[in-house]
């Protein structure tokens, strides 16, 4: 348990022990709740001054002027008005003597108990407590339980719903009828311009008195009253049910609302059946952090507002940036649902994943309609989106000022990133689920018109001979008119690669399906082969050489900007500097090409390497607007500084984001629950600390837990099954023992055999026969390496198509599985096999860990095949070194955690690769490529188990003892 402020956070429930009417707004969001249906703020039954109540219910959207379309405030179903003879309990009148509200996640519930005297010096304790039920998401439940401390009087108390609610003084519904039956009344609305009827009933009944009821049919404000004498520590309880249906669900709302009500059971049983559904949710979905309570409730309760707002039953409606919790953003739905939030239902409730990006294939002609107007082909999705899918963005910011001009929102127009962002979470829902048929019927579609739209918005510079994407908005919306955003190039020039793949895929299984397809869309082999052109030319500003990466073009030409020049500040860079000043100065609101490098991060495609990373980070990790920027940033840096080992860094980005609405770091909660922010949330720990990669089809942990957190508990859904994490930290010293290691790991090529020279010879050969000038020295920088990595190098600026590519990669093996045919047991380096020999005598389990893809035949040849428990090849996994992949494929392959393995490398990549996987490392070779091993060796000649063990204790009494978590 930890007290934060007025907050005290448990395992599964967040308290608030004392009233702060300052915090009203923020609090009303922050004790949302909801079930997939619906978001109900967390405003009192009995109101309260200058209030914001709102339900908010998934595609009740109604017209706005201006920002064109927004959700309706609903009806609202909490007003519970309790009288004590003729006094109005309210908590702006009168002395509260006691108060706590409690939201427990693990149900799905909040409660408020208080002791309350009235102006007059009577004292009554009440209690409030409700939930809306994921058991049933039409029906909602209220209960009241009131005892009279020192005093017997009249009490009265009318139960009732609000038809006049109001987003920020619009009302959006016209009554049309409403009645009432035994117990209850209904009610029967519309809204004024998309004509969305709702109907709801509500029923209320009171236990531990008689009591006389009345209904009361006031137009808009159906109620139900009781009356009674209440003595001294007598007790009542009240409780109400409420249903809620509307024309999007059934025909006939109202009478389905009285339907549903007629059939509920008592409270409890429906309290317990919402407890039970959310307990079956939270199984899939819940993460356990040990050690941290604060973060432990922090992530749970990020969650919980991602659950309470992903549509369970409808297919045609998406998350809002601001979930179902508040104004902001007019329930719009931006690329955060898809980039930010769509990852953690992919993984955790792979149905609800579907549903939210089903809601863009239904959008899809809204897309058209935009890529018409302006004038291209395919489908340009929407920066902000509702039912249609047509743009929403509002044209312009209106001031407060009465003699402030109206600002423009260029968002609507050049931020058109989002068009291949979608089909980025197509793709990897397809790859997480193996849904073949939904990405058949939805998904391919959403990736093909998308594509064709960005064929028809490149433009070719025929005096650089490359294609170039000009007048946009990146991921950084300081910067209103960029060219060349490097962002928005590579993740076009990813789709498109993608698109190729998913079309040939449907012509390869569907084939039916694809001709009608390519029909529909009008999908030619010319629009095909443009793709092509375009993956090949697109330009993206990255220098080599350094690793570095432009934002955009002339983004280096900017002003400079040091952030701590001026801090401390309460607002945002763009407030501070102006729109103007901040589209000239080299300062972001959120990560741009470090997006980009996430994005690519799963797959290790270009630009991402972790050199590429490092360099990256530290340019424009300084200039980025953290704390008033976007919120959207936290998240990602705390992903991106684990990978980089600044985990305490990490962490204070992670708790940044999880925290960004229990505290209103940003000032902002009112408006409503950071969505992307709490999507990111769940990334930042499993990707983040979890430290979750996918090797051999399936996903692996290499954690790096941060200070304080000695366990993180969670499960992945990937390709039908379920895959438990339980990830401890050593108890103590945080460190993992050397002398624990249970399995060596070998490189092949330079370790235990050199082969270095047939590779150099095949390569020597395939470059002769190129015209392309190699040398030895040249060779040095492919140690380690792919055989495509090392074609790419030796190729350097030179452009061939794919074809040609492979066609030369498996002309350089030929070559190379030529020379090898003459490799004996005489071809073993010195020491190999009595190293081997007494490993295996010593217990431990052997593998090989190589990146040639011709380890088996090597082996056979040297005769070492009996003393290897395992081999891991260049065909065992996808991304070559330094990615950790094929090192913890080999750790799997024994049966090992990463921790308790050794990795024998004599390459830099295959160091680093080692180091990334959480393994110690042996470096063979001059320290000055190998350098970043823990011990560093000039060969095996002489070396023995027991030599090496005492390098490792020798290791572990330095002052920098390496810590492995």
């Amino acid at each position: 348990m930890e007290k934060q402020q007025d907050f005290i956070y448990t395992d599964w429930i967040l308290i608030e022990n004392q009233f702060n009417p300052e915090k009203l707004h923020a609090r009303e969001t922050i004790f949302t709740i909801g079930n997939g249906y619906l978001g109900t703020r967390g405003s009192f039954e009995e109101s309260y001054p200058r209030a914001l109540p709102a339900t908010l219910i998934h595609g009740v959207y109604d017209d706005v002027p201006v920002v064109y379309t927004e959700l309706a405030n609903c009806p609202d179903w909490l007003p519970l008005i309790v009288m004590i003879d003729g006094e109005r309990f309210r908590l702006d009148q009168g002395t509260i003597l006691q108060y706590n509200r409690e939201l427990d996640l693990r149900q799905g519930v909040i409660s408020r108990s208080l002791r309350w005297r009235s102006p007059t010096g009577k004292t009554i304790d009440i209690s409030f407590e409700r939930f809306a039920s994921l058991a049933d998401h039409h029906v909602l439940g209220q209960r009241c339980q009131l005892t009279t401390v020192d005093f017997h009087g009249l009490i009265e108390i009318q139960s009732s719903i609000n038809g006049y609610p109001e987003n920020k003084g619009f009302n959006h519904w016209e009554g049309l009828d409403q009645g009432k039956f035994d117990q209850g009344f209904w009610l029967h609305s519309r809204t004024r311009y998309s004509h969305i009827d709702i109907g709801m009933a509500a029923k209320m009944t009171i236990s531990g008195i008689e009591a006389a009821m009345q209904i009361n049919t006031a137009p808009g404000y159906p109620s139900i009253s009781a009356t009674f004498f209440s003595e001294p520590q007598q007790t009542v309880t009240v409780e109400k049910l409420v249903t809620v249906f509307t024309s999007r669900d059934v025909d006939q709302p109202v009478l389905a609302a009285q339907s549903k009500l007629a059939q509920l059971p008592d409270y409890i049983t429906l309290r317990d059946a919402n407890e039970q559904a959310w307990a079956e949710v939270w199984q899939q979905s819940d993460i356990l952090i040990e050690g941290d309570s604060k973060a432990a409730f922090a992530v749970r309760y990020n969650l919980f507002q991602l659950l309470i707002a992903a549509p369970r039953d409808d297919d045609r409606v998406s998350i809002p940036a601001k979930t179902l919790s508040g104004f902001g953003y007019h329930g719009h739905i931006f690329w955060d649902t898809e980039i930010f939030i769509l990852p953690f239902f992919t993984f955790t409730q792979p149905a609800l994943a579907r549903n939210l990006l089903t809601y863009r294939y239904h959008t899809l002609d809204g897309a058209r309609r935009k890529a018409i107007h302006y004038g291209y082909q395919g489908a340009m999705y929407a920066w902000e989106s509702a039912v249609t899918g047509d743009e929403v963005t509002p044209r312009w910011a209106l001031p407060s000022d009465y003699y402030a001009e109206d600002v423009r929102i260029w968002c609507r127009d050049r931020e058109i990133h989002i068009s291949s962002v979608i089909p980025y979470a197509v793709w990897y829902y397809w790859r997480v689920t193996g849904d073949d048929e939904w990405l058949r019927d939805y998904g391919a579609e959403i990736i093909l018109d998308t594509a064709i739209f960005w064929s028809s918005r490149v433009e070719f510079n025929s005096h650089t001979q490359r294609y170039e994407i000009r007048s946009v908005i990146g991921a950084d919306e300081y910067h209103e008119l960029v060219h060349n955003n490097s962002f928005t190039n590579r993740i076009v020039q990813w789709h498109l690669e993608k698109a190729g793949i998913v079309n040939n895929l449907l012509r390869r299984n569907f084939p039916e399906y694809a001709e009608e397809l390519e029909q529909k869309l009008h999908l030619t082999d010319e629009i095909r082969n443009h793709w092509q052109e375009i993956i090949n030319k697109i330009w993206i500003p990255y220098d080599p050489e350094t690793g570095l990466v432009e934002q955009c073009e002339g983004f280096f030409q900017l002003d400079d900007i040091n952030l701590a020049d001026y801090e401390p500040r309460h607002k945002s860079m763009q407030a501070i500097l102006g729109i103007e000043g901040a589209n000239k100065h080299q300062v972001l609101k959120q990560p741009d090409v470090l997006m980009i490098l996430y994005l690519m991060r799963e797959s290790a495609e270009f630009p991402y390497s972790r050199k590429n990373l490092e360099v990256n980070w530290n340019y424009y990790a300084p200039r980025t607007d953290i704390t008033y920027g976007s919120s959207l940033a936290p998240a990602i840096h705390a992903i991106l500084a684990a990978d980089l080992g600044k985990t305490q860094k990490a962490y204070e980005r992670f708790m940044q984001a999880a925290m960004v609405d229990l505290e209103d770091i940003r000032g902002n909660a009112n408006e409503g629950i950071h969505g992307a922010s709490a999507g990111g949330v769940w990334q930042a720990v499993v990707f983040g600390f979890g430290g979750i990669q996918f090797t051999n089809n399936q996903p692996v942990a290499h954690h790096h837990l941060p200070p304080g957190w000695t366990r993180l508990k969670f499960k992945l859904y990937w390709r039908g099954k379920w895959h438990d994490f339980d990830l401890h930290r050593e108890k103590g010293t945080g460190k993992t023992s050397a002398t624990n290691i249970q399995g060596v790991i070998f490189d092949l090529d330079g370790v235990l055999t050199d082969t270095a020279e047939y590779h150099y010879q095949a390569w020597q050969r395939l470059a002769d026969e190129e015209g392309i000038l190699f040398s030895r020295q040249a060779n040095e920088a492919l140690r380690g390496i792919s055989r495509r990595a090392s074609l790419m190098l030796i190729i350097g600026n030179r452009r061939y198509s794919d074809t040609q590519i492979q066609e030369m990669m498996e002309r350089k093996n030929d070559y190379y599985v030529e020379l090898i045919e003459n490799i004996t047991p005489d071809n073993l380096l010195p020491g190999a096999v009595s190293l081997l020999d007494d490993l295996r005598q010593a217990g431990l389990k052997i593998a090989l860990g190589s990146a040639s893809k011709n380890a088996h035949v090597v082996v056979e040849k040297l005769g070492i095949s009996d003393k290897l428990d395992a081999i891991a090849d260049g065909y065992s996994v996808h991304k070559p070194k330094p990615a950790p992949d094929l090192f913890l494929f080999a750790a799997q392959q024994l049966g090992l955690p990463p921790q308790q393995c050794v990795v024998f490398e004599d390459a830099a990549a295959g160091i680093d690769a080692a180091l990334a996987a959480g393994m110690w490392a042996v470096g063979m070779g001059p320290p000055e490529r190998v350098g970043n091993a823990h011990i560093v060796l000039p060969s095996l000649a002489g070396m023995t188990w027991e030599k090496l063990q005492e390098k490792f204790r020798d290791i572990a009494l330095q002052p920098t003892f390496p810590t492995l978590t």
